[in-house]
This record gives C-alpha cells, structure tokens and sequence, in this order.
C-alpha cells in the first residue's frame, strides 16, 4: 500500500526478502474492519472505542481515530481496485462479527434483570468486511497487482540486512540478493520498513517461518528504540500444538468453544460477549481452564466447535438464524480444508481441538501518524525513515489488538506513510553514501563463513523458542521473566560463536537463518526486558505477582533502548489522550474504565 501510494508521485522499489504474494498478510482470514453499517447501524466512532478499549488504554487516542475514520474510505478504494469482497443480497460489501467489535445497545436498561439482552450495554455489531476467509489473500494480490500496474520496481528475494545511517539520517539499506549471495547497497531518500512480525521467537506461533523480525531489530541495533514489545497476543484458537491459526471468523460466524466438561466456558470469563471477547481475555480463559484440569482429556487444549448444529442450538450465528454445513463451509472454506488436512479433524462433523498461538506483536518502532520512525519520548523523527504495519507501532493496538485491525492499520497507515515519504522525497536531494556502506554486513557474514561450526543454530533457535513460550507467554512472573533473560544472555554468548557449514553463496539457506536468529534474540532480549519492567497486568501483559491495572505508573508505552550486548534500558513515554470540554470543564474523551467483555 505504502509502494502504490508512493510511486503515484516519485519513483519507487521495494526490497523484499520474499516473493510479495508470499508475504504473511496472505495468512489473515477473517476480515477488515470499517464501520460501513452495511448490515446495521455502525460508527466510525464506535469503531474508536473498541480499538481503545481493546488495547486496555494504551492506545493513542488520534492515531486511533485517524485509523477508524479513515477506514471506510480505505476499503472503498480496495473494492474500486478490485478486490473480490463478498456481497449481500443487493451487492454491498458483506460484514461479519469479530471479538471485541460492538455498539451500543438500543435496549440497554441499567436496571433490567443480569443476563438479559436489556443488560448488556454493548452488543456484537457486523463490521469486518471480508473475502470468505481468505481476506489478507485477496488485499496482498489487488494490492500487488496495482503497483504492477503503476510501475512500482520489485527487488525479490532481496534480503535487507542494514540500513545506512549517518548523522542520524536514513540514506538507503543493505540487502543481500539470495540466489548469488551478492551485498547490494540501495540508495534512497526515503526508506520504509514493513517487514512484518517477529512470532518465531515463539515455539508455538502462527506466523511463519520468515517472520524473523529483521527491520525493527536492525533500526534497534542503529539506537532507536522499539516500543510495548512486551505487548504480544497469543490468538486463543491456534491448531493444537501446529499454531496454525483458525480464523476468529469461525466464532465470528457462530463457533463456540467448549471444555471437557462439555461447558461454554467462556460463559464464566466474558458473561457478555462469550466468545467474542477480545483475544487476551479468551486465550487466559484457555489457560484458565486447563489449569483447572478442565482441558479435553486432561490435555492443554479445548474444542472450538463450528458444527451447524452447534451455533442452531446455541443461536449464535450472526442473524440469530438457523443455518447449515452448506452455509458453514461457504463462509469459512480454508479453515475447513487446514482442520482436514492439519488435524484429521472434519469440522463440520466434529470440534477442532485448539490451544492459545503466539500471533502478533503490539509493539515495534514507534511512529507518528504519518508514518515517520520516531527516536525519543519527545517524538523526534528519524529523518528519511518511515514504517508500517506490524514491525511499526504507531500506536493503535496498544495492549491487545482487536481482530481485523491488522488489515486496517496496514492499509491506513501504508497509505498515510507511502505519501508522507514520497513527499520527503519529492524536497531533498540524493544524499552522499559513506565510502563502504556494506561494510559492517561484510565483516559479520565473513566472520560467520570463517569460523567453525561449534552446534548447530537451530539449537540455540529451538531453546529460544522454548524459553519464551514457557516464561514470557500469556503469563509472566519476575521469576520466570528473570530466568528468561538470563537464559538469553547465555544464548546470545553462544551465537557470537556459531559458525556457518555451508561456506557457498548460492542459495546459502543456513547463512541466512543465521543472521535471522540474531534479529530474534535481539527482540526476545527487548521483549523480557520490557515485560521486567511493567510491573502490572494490561491486555496481553499478564504478571500473576502484579494481577492489576497500575494506571497510576505505568499508563505509559515502554521504550527499550539497546544497552550493550547483553541488556536492554527502558523509557517511557505518555500516551496520546483526546481531551474534551464537557460542562465547562476538559475531560478525556476516552475515560479510563474497568475493562470487562
């Protein structure tokens, strides 16, 4: 989005380590959140609050809405380039349910009796425009397709492994083009990271095998700080022990999870939206329940169940009509068809076994809402860099990310960022390079191909992945965040060591993956320390030593700074609140509340 918007004014490349259409926006399933009220009645500014309210607070408040209200006009520009969005009966883009989306109830009455639809004050609302499930696949090929269209210059399989700073100033990257293992400098006015998330820090992650982190952990080591890293959302309905994730579509459109008990237990932890929670309430739900031994045979996981049968006797699909396989399998086609061919499982005959997945990180480097890479807690920009998407933090997801927002804050703020960039280097002229810019890739390449293999890297990748998965998933403790950064410590002094077997160039896979694993210790490094230092509990942040919610010291975003080899030193930052004049006095618009679903 940042590309297309881009080259409509100057000249543009992207730089990608992989094929585009392979990239991980490809993955997500359910929907794009925008308040058209095609189905009924919808704001932009109920969008708003659900994002706030959904990142527990720490989300700023004008990135937010700058997000929400440009939201619909965004989706209208995707249908007008093509994308195959579903319909209702009279050609408008379809909507469907997400975890956390609501509005308020027309019924609401403070006084009616607890459980009553006239209690609820906020009820589900149809807001994600979707594709089947297969939405992110059809935004990454209308999108791909556009920049063919308007020229847009792709460099694939072309691997950034620096950016070229001097005097604080982005001058261009650092790649290495992968079939011939040639270092190629690029020279740029402006540079824009979207390189996506960083989950294969987790032994059980959606993502996939490329989403290493690179960018924020190379602007990380260049001194600028990356922001809430201790923020990272376990999906509740990951394929048990795969990670492969089931689409929140599925309980969007009526799916229920169960215990072994054969409870709707969800029931007990969100008495109102069940399984429309957001995701941090139902992945500690998950937790909850196999702790208690309630998991199915004992085992840590449970059933989410998408039978027909199932959401006709629980009247949960999305008109609260009853519906049949047939309508099951057209709305959710490729969950079906990963259930069958990961699992075994056929959903539409029996439930699909299912455990919390490390999914998305909240944090990343911090922005502005234009998309510039911001430096301090004074919000100084870093002249000529830019980034999006999920390596960025601009910050609308705060503490936990509601569903569908993902799609939004790419194409809003890829969009916002693509035009900022382009007018910077539309102003400023061709700076110099430094004589060897690829100079500092080189000497840790050669030393890498120099050095004996001493144990294989997947060793220290797998430990990594353990350690972080067991004291610094859905809930932490000093403990166990402690024990977690010393064991980083001992890995990172284990891959100063580590050696490359394969001394080619060509398609030399290892090499690469090793200089992969070193962006990942970095972030786990920044991510333990950051979580050490949050001393409380807020949306995917669960410290069982500090169960609450410390508005008083840490409404704040955490920014970690690189402190030597070894370590991390933490900043913070105030968050951005909209303040209101009511009655003659100014209030926050967003008012802080106990956040309950």
């Amino acid at each position: 989005m940042a590309a297309l918007e881009s080259s409509k004014r100057v000249g543009t490349a992207v730089v990608s380590k992989l094929y585009p259409t392979r990239s991980h926006t490809g993955a997500a399933q359910g929907g794009i959140a925008a308040a058209l009220a095609n189905l009924e009645d919808d704001s932009w500014e109920n969008h708003a609050y659900d994002t706030i309210k959904g990142g527990d607070f720490l989300v700023d408040q004008t990135a937010a809405e700058v997000l929400c209200k440009e939201a619909v006009d965004c989706i209208y520009d995707l249908e007008h380039m093509g994308l195959p969005f579903d319909r209702t009966a009279d050609g408008r883009i379809s909507q469907r349910r997400f975890g956390g989306h609501t509005k308020p109830n027309p019924i609401y009455d403070p006084s009616a009796t607890p459980g009553t639809e006239a209690a609820k004050p906020r009820i589900p609302v149809m807001r994600a425009c979707h594709a089947a499930d297969r939405t992110g696949h059809m935004i990454l090929q209308t999108l791909y397709q556009q920049c063919i269209k308007q020229g847009v210059t792709f460099f694939d399989e072309f691997h950034m492994l620096d950016l070229v700073m001097v005097d604080g100033e982005c001058r261009g990257i650092v790649a290495i083009e992968i079939a011939t293992g040639q270092l190629h400098t690029f020279h740029a006015k402006s540079v824009l990271i979207a390189t996506g998330g960083f989950g294969r820090m987790f032994k059980v992650s959606s993502n996939a095998y490329a989403l290493t982190g690179d960018g924020p952990a190379i602007a990380y080591r260049h001194g600028i700080p990356l922001e809430d890293l201790e923020f990272y959302q376990f999906h509740p309905t990951g394929i048990y022990r795969l990670g492969i994730l089931l689409s929140e579509a599925c309980r969007g459109d009526g799916g229920v999870m169960f215990n072994d008990k054969g409870e709707r237990f969800m029931e007990k932890y969100a008495p109102n939206l069940k399984d429309l929670a957001s995701r941090d309430v139902c992945s500690r739900s998950i937790y909850q329940e196999v702790r208690a031994g309630n998991g199915i045979g004992g085992k840590d996981y449970v059933f989410l169940d998408i039978r027909a049968e199932t959401i006709n006797k629980y009247k949960t699909s999305p008109t609260g009509q009853a519906v049949d396989s047939a309508w099951v399998e057209k709305r959710l086609p490729d969950i079906i068809e990963f259930a069958r061919t990961y699992l075994g499982v056929d959903p539409i005959r029996e439930p699909m076994p299912i455990q919390p997945t490390a999914h998305y990180g909240m944090g990343g480097i911090p922005t502005d809402v234009h998309g510039r890479v911001i430096q301090d807690a004074a919000n100084t920009p870093v002249p000529g860099l830019y980034a999006a998407g999920e390596s960025a933090c601009v910050s609308v997801h705060g503490a936990n990310r509601l569903g569908t927002n993902s799609l939004v804050d790419l194409v809003v703020y890829g969009k916002r960022a693509g035009r900022a960039m382009a007018e910077y280097a539309s102003i400023t002229k061709f700076q110099p390079m430094p004589p060897h810019p690829e100079l500092p890739t080189k000497t840790a390449i050669d030393g890498l191909l120099s050095r004996t293999r001493t144990e294989p890297w997947v060793r220290i990748r797998d430990e990594m992945q353990k350690t972080m998965m067991d004291d610094c998933g859905v809930y932490r403790t000093e403990e166990t965040l402690t024990r977690a950064r010393d064991v980083l410590i001992g890995l990172k002094e284990r891959y100063a060591r580590l050696g490359v077997q394969d001394k080619g160039t060509v398609f030399n896979t290892g090499l690469l993956e090793v200089l992969e694993l070193g962006c990942l210790l970095d972030l786990a490094q920044a991510t333990v320390g950051s979580a050490l230092a949050r001393k409380e509990s807020r949306g995917a942040h669960s410290r069982e030593d500090f169960p609450n919610r410390d508005d008083q010291n840490f409404f704040a975003h955490t920014l970690a700074y690189r402190d030597g080899d070894n370590g991390t030193r933490e900043a913070y930052k105030p968050v951005d609140v909209i303040m209101v004049e009511k009655n003659g006095e100014m209030t926050t618009k967003y008012p802080l509340e106990i956040r309950k679903y």
